[in-house]
């Protein structure tokens, strides 16, 4: 089975520094689902928070795909959690046409300490509403401070070439361990590794060395940068799933055909431990 997913924020929204083409269409995302289905592809995950993007995918038809979606926070002020977590599960499945979920994970993985909304979690489960729980999480800092032994079935977290902190820090092996599914997002790190080096923000000037480094070490290999980028994450037998997001068919193809063409050696060093720069959300 392709280890490949497909990441759909820019099927509700026009996402991503490097997105050129906007929000994706809904015939594109049925053309991009179909090549998944052609390319073993199987699992697709989106957010309730990402405006239109389940509805999009519930008029496309993803009953053939593992479907995973994330709760946003809590509102302040909700006086029942488990009530309005099952409001929004129900929702979700109406949108996506779907009658249960692969994976529900928590947006705010800080909530799964929250010993109630563990339980209603797990009486999703039990009740076949939803088949994995786990968390998405921007650091592996999150996870120290959560019981990732109190049933998490799935860690979403961000990796790349830049951003090896998921490595670094044991946690791939600790949840591989555990036997908890390992899915990665942000291989491109929103789209900065793929970007010609003369597009690439001034605002992002702060790091010319990281860039310099990157695109010499890809022009010297003949290396593309999409190909290097996916396979430094295919690379690791602990990551389950590798997420990417898509704009266009033909960028989808692109994706895939990196993907099969391992690279046997990475001799390029552009870790960053700078929160501004691998945080996206503080961009």
């Amino acid at each position: 089975m392709n280890r490949l997913a497909i990441g759909t924020a820019q099927f509700g929204m026009q996402y991503g520094i490097a997105n050129t083409t906007g929000q994706v269409t809904e015939k594109e995302a049925q053309e991009i689902v179909s090549v998944a289905k052609l390319n073993n592809i199987d699992t697709i995950d989106t957010a309730i928070n990402y405006n239109e993007s389940e509805e999009c995918l519930g008029n496309i038809s993803v009953r053939d795909f593992k479907m995973i979606t994330k709760l946003p926070s809590l509102p302040l002020g909700i006086s029942d959690p488990g009530e309005w977590i099952y409001q929004q599960i129900e929702a979700s499945l109406r949108r996506l046409k779907i009658e249960k979920l692969y994976g529900l994970l928590l947006h705010s993985s800080e909530q799964f300490v929250n010993a109630s909304i563990r339980l209603v979690l797990k009486d999703l489960k039990e009740c076949k509403k939803v088949e994995k729980i786990g968390v998405s999480i921007y650091s592996p800092d999150e996870l120290d401070r959560i019981p990732i032994e109190e049933g998490i079935d799935i860690v979403q977290a961000p990796l790349n070439l830049v951003d090896q902190r998921l490595i670094s820090s044991g946690w791939l092996k600790i949840l591989h361990d555990n036997k908890i599914e390992v899915h990665t997002r942000s291989a491109f790190l929103q789209g900065l590794l793929v970007m010609p080096r003369t597009l690439i923000p001034e605002r992002f000037s702060k790091w010319d060395k990281i860039w310099d480094t990157w695109h010499d070490w890809l022009n010297s290999n003949d290396i593309s940068a999409v190909q290097a980028c996916l396979n430094f994450v295919l690379s690791f037998p602990e990551i389950n799933k590798v997420i990417v997001g898509v704009e266009t068919v033909e960028q989808f193809k692109q994706i895939i055909k990196a993907s099969l063409n391992p690279i046997s050696k990475y001799s390029v060093d552009i870790i960053s431990n700078d929160k501004i720069l691998i945080n996206p959300y503080l961009w």
